[in-house]
């Protein structure tokens, strides 16, 4: 994959997830799935990459989730 395959990827996964968590801070969705991209660019196999990047990136939010105190 380019660079800006990547960068589609990227942008598609954070949106899905957006519409997911409407009331998740946007720099803290973009956060969770720019570190998932991280953790995961250098993957032999890219079919899956966006699967694996969106269920990593649920998995950051839902851990942010529990870490913030409740108001």
């Amino acid at each position: 994959m380019t660079e800006s395959a990547d960068a589609l990827i990227i942008r598609l996964v954070t949106d899905r997830l957006l519409k997911a968590h409407p009331d998740a801070d946007p720099a803290v969705v973009h956060g969770s799935v720019r570190t998932a991209y991280e953790e995961l660019k250098y993957a032999r196999v890219r079919t899956y990459l966006p699967v694996l990047m969106e269920r990593r990136a649920r998995d950051l939010l839902s851990a942010a989730d529990q870490a913030e105190p409740d108001a």
